[in-house]
């Protein structure tokens, strides 16, 4: 199967969300160059996995309505730019795909009045019953209307992985290496150093689909230190990929950026200080 055809089928299989796309795009690609990106190219970036004009005008009016992005019109073109209070969002979802992992120096036992065992999961804490939680003690504040009441590194962490359904988070590992793992093959060991139009499209539309396809289980993973974990867990092995992969898919894509891609000044730059601090942290 060719790298066109492999994008085609892996995008139909992700059963892609635009708006949620549309994230992944932001989060990747426009907010290290600046935050503002053209509609026409954001269309010409979504048609290439699928999703077509009207869905992302939908998709961009719902992110629009959550402040997510802010809308501005420049002569006959729209731009849209990440909105100021999504910021930190993006910030810290950057900082766990490109960033340094912080160790685990205990755990956290917090009484959060209010808090629904949903709403704890989706900010990544087990439940351990009424409204006490757990996470890992990476020297995070409690949060807002929490208590501390225990911090410390138990003797043996291991019976602590029951709070938490470690299972789909697996799974979610799982269909990102099957996804992902024949491209690894498929492209050579160096990144390729020349241009190539197609190729360097190729390059951008895999990348994104990979940070989507990583991102989706990444954000939901509380990262529990390995003697928690069982056995045959597939985190790191899909972290190692998804760091391998996006290196060597990195120069071809940012070549399909500064050729291609544009914002409220002009096409994006290919790198900048920004996207060049996110490559040394994963390197």
């Amino acid at each position: 199967m060719s790298k066109p055809d492999w994008i085609a089928a892996i995008s139909r299989d992700m059963r892609l969300n635009a708006a949620a796309f549309i994230v992944t795009v932001y989060g990747d690609i426009v907010v290290p160059r600046g935050g503002v990106l053209w509609t026409g190219t954001l269309i010409e970036l979504c048609a290439r996995v699928g999703i077509n004009e009207s869905l992302v005008r939908t998709a961009v009016s719902r992110l629009v309505a959550a402040h997510q992005l802010q809308g501005e019109r420049v002569g006959r073109r729209s731009y849209y730019r990440l909105d100021a209070s999504a910021r930190a969002v993006f910030d810290q979802a950057a900082a766990l795909l490109y960033g340094s992992d912080l160790p685990v120096r205990g755990w956290q036992v917090l009484h959060i009045p209010g808090l629904t065992p949903d709403e704890g999961r989706r900010l990544r804490m087990g439940h351990m019953g009424g409204s006490v939680f757990l996470r890992p003690d990476r020297g995070q504040p409690p949060p807002p209307g929490a208590i501390l009441l225990h911090a410390a590194a138990p003797d043996d962490p291991a019976p602590l992985a029951q709070f938490w359904d470690l299972s789909s988070l697996q799974q979610g590992y799982e269909a990102m290496l099957s996804r992902f793992l024949p491209l690894d093959t498929a492209l050579p060991a160096r990144p390729l150093a020349d241009a190539n139009a197609d190729v360097d499209a190729d390059a951008l539309v895999a990348r994104l689909l990979l940070v989507h396809a990583y991102r989706h289980v990444l954000l939901r993973d509380p990262r529990l230190p390995p003697a928690a974990l069982p056995r045959g867990w597939k985190g790191q092995e899909a972290r190692a990929l998804f760091r391998r992969l996006y290196l060597r898919l990195t120069p071809g894509a940012e070549r399909h950026i500064a050729a291609r891609l544009l914002g409220e000044a002009g096409p994006l730059p290919a790198r900048t200080a920004e996207s060049a601090a996110r490559l040394a942290g994963m390197a």
